[in-house]
């Protein structure tokens, strides 16, 4: 929850791209992270779109800057993607058909692609499935009604690997390789990915001559595409600046890697504070994600599947190496205890776990990304299970430490775990993080942005409509959005709401006090949710719209503020437009919260 760091990230990614050689970046992904079981997820900032949105613009001004001048030495052009839908499809494998109804699609997964369009992107993915039956390459309604004519995106739209073909061969709306060529292009689709065939260009001058496709959506798609290459300079001067290669890797984007790897850890348990761990201990670190370097970066990293372990940097830490720099090699044990099949000499890492003082047991996923990741079940593997439950009945304390894209369903293993570090997919410094974070020299602060469920079949955001917490259907995730504990405490007093009724025109300041009670220093990151207690179209129990990170030494309290408009309080109504409606509004910042109420003039009681 930190949109600087974001946004410095980007830079950094825009800088050492371009020096590659490279002025065009594909990233950010904005699909919501709704389907824990899509094999994408991690690349997702998550399941909710005012979370997503604020990213989205971060990374958009970071890689482009603040004024979008893309032609600098050391910026890039943004792709955002996968326009739109992509990241929810029914059966949660990669490239298969999602199901979304209209007012889902616009309050859900439309705001991020908003807010980046809002930020000056210059390019755009299309959605590599369908959507309600519609392969998005051939949908002029979300290609060119919403994108370009609602959202008045500017830029050129890149179809996503062979899916221009793929109408044909796979989704069947077109009856030959020419007939999906046009419906895409004609769709809104301005260019076709694949770089090394050119069955999509003989196609389409094959098009062109006969008048099916018509010159003036010839003349459209190249003019965008162009006029990007104008905008970043590439008329002028197409090579990359030499210079920029000596400042690739420096100290200083390394100290950003890990910090952001730091600031992402998130502490899912600690019970009797058992986390910190002191430095005289002796501990076994074991599991499957425990030495290798390819889990901490997953997928898209060197390779496509990221798992060309060789290829790594020796200098960048695993997990184990990690730990042993900072205790010192004598005081760690190593077992691999299991990789992601099988166990491995389960008796001779048991007793490992009776000989130490702690038991870090790494577990989580093998790298993957795109439909090689598909996963059948969401549930961690038998042979980490069989592991994690051999190591707590040892009568050695457990610290579960989760190195994964996807929340691995590990309920059997949660109760006995003393301890429990979710450590996403952390990149090069991730090693370097865990380390910092399990022996107390860097205090964790992050939040889940997914919720994490406790069974596999228990599929719920924390969005969710009253029906889905009733007295059948009672939602219990391990879990929620938004759950991160830290080694100090923090405590929220004196929430204040400057009015108790605003009008459409009006904002609504709110404020609270936020004390570091505890005895470590720390960031907190103070959320602000909104409920409607009432409207036309059910609503969520809960959203999140504003969110702030603190940080405060131990006494130390900060006034954190946020300011409401009527914006924060529109939804898509019954007939899928942008609606406002009078009625009273529930603020919730932590334990405390308050109510206002929206005032509109009789004849606009609803908008």
């Amino acid at each position: 929850r930190n949109t600087g760091l974001m946004k410095q990230a980007a830079a950094i990614t825009a800088y050492e791209v371009r020096a590659s050689g490279i002025p065009w970046n594909f990233n950010p992904v904005l699909g919501m992270g709704r389907q824990p079981l899509w094999p994408r997820l991690w690349e997702t900032f998550g399941e909710d779109p005012y979370l997503t949105s604020e990213m989205a613009e971060a990374y958009v001004k970071g890689s482009e800057g603040d004024d979008n001048n893309v032609a600098a030495k050391d910026k890039v052009a943004a792709c955002m993607k996968h326009y739109l839908g992509y990241s929810v499809p029914l059966s949660g494998k990669d490239r298969t058909p999602a199901w979304i109804p209209e007012r889902m699609l616009r309050d859900i997964f439309l705001p991020p692609f908003k807010r980046a369009v809002d930020a000056g992107v210059h390019t755009v993915m299309v959605n590599s499935t369908e959507i309600n039956g519609i392969p998005a390459h051939s949908d002029h309604y979300l290609l060119t009604e919403v994108l370009r004519n609602e959202l008045g995106f500017k830029g050129f739209v890149v179809s996503d690997w062979e899916d221009v073909n793929r109408l044909y061969s796979r989704d069947k709306v077109a009856a030959s390789r020419q007939e999906a060529v046009k419906m895409a292009v004609m769709a809104g689709v301005d260019m076709s990915m694949v770089p090394y065939d050119f069955s999509f260009y003989n196609d389409l001058l094959d098009l062109a001559n006969s008048g099916e496709v018509p010159m003036w959506r010839i003349d459209e798609a190249v003019g965008r595409i162009l006029r990007v290459k104008y905008q970043l300079g590439l008329f002028e001067n197409p090579y990359p600046d030499k210079s920029l290669a000596a400042n690739v890797s420096s100290e200083a984007s390394v100290q950003t890697s890990l910090q952001a790897a730091r600031e992402a850890m998130t502490l899912l348990k600690n019970r009797d504070n058992f986390l910190p761990l002191r430095k005289d201990m002796k501990v076994l670190v074991t599991g499957p994600t425990a030495n290798l370097r390819s889990v901490l970066n997953g997928g898209w990293t060197y390779t496509w599947q990221g798992n060309a372990e060789s290829l790594y940097p020796k200098e960048k830490l695993t997990i184990l190496e990690a730990v042993q720099a900072k205790l010192g090699k004598s005081q760690v044990t190593y077992q691999p205890g299991a990789d992601f099949d099988k166990v491995l000499d389960l008796a001779k890492t048991v007793e490992a776990a009776r000989a130490a003082d702690v038991a870090v047991v790494c577990i989580g996923e093998a790298t993957y990304c795109e439909t090689p990741g598909n996963i059948h079940d969401l549930n961690i593997s038998p042979a980490q299970m069989e592991l994690a439950l051999a190591l707590e009945k040892s009568g050695t304390p457990v610290v579960l430490v989760l190195v994964e894209g996807r929340p691995r369903v590990i309920t059997p293993a949660v109760e006995d775990a003393s301890a429990i570090l979710m450590a996403y997919l952390p990149g090069p410094e991730g090693g370097r993080a865990v380390a910092d974070v399990l022996f107390g020299d860097y205090n964790p602060g992050g939040k889940l942005p997914i919720t994490y469920p406790r069974s596999s079949n228990d599929l719920v955001c924390y969005d969710y409509k009253p029906v889905e917490i009733d007295d059948s259907n009672k939602m219990n995730p391990l879990w929620l959005f938004g759950h991160g504990l830290s080694y100090t405490t923090y405590t929220y007093q004196n929430l204040k709401l400057d009015k108790k009724k605003i009008g459409e025109d009006e904002t609504l300041n709110v404020s609270l006090t936020v004390t570091n009670s505890g005895k470590m220093a720390g960031k907190e990151v103070v959320e602000l949710y909104l409920s409607d207690l009432v409207r036309s179209v059910s609503p969520p129990v809960r959203q999140l719209k504003r969110f702030q990170g603190v940080y405060l030494k131990p006494g130390e309290s900060q006034t954190v503020q946020f300011t409401l408009s009527s914006a924060d309080l529109t939804f898509h109504g019954r007939n899928n437009k942008i609606t406002l409606e009078a009625g009273e509004f529930m603020v919730a910042v932590g334990d405390l919260s308050d109510t206002f109420e929206l005032v509109l003039p009789q004849d606009k009681a609803q908008k």
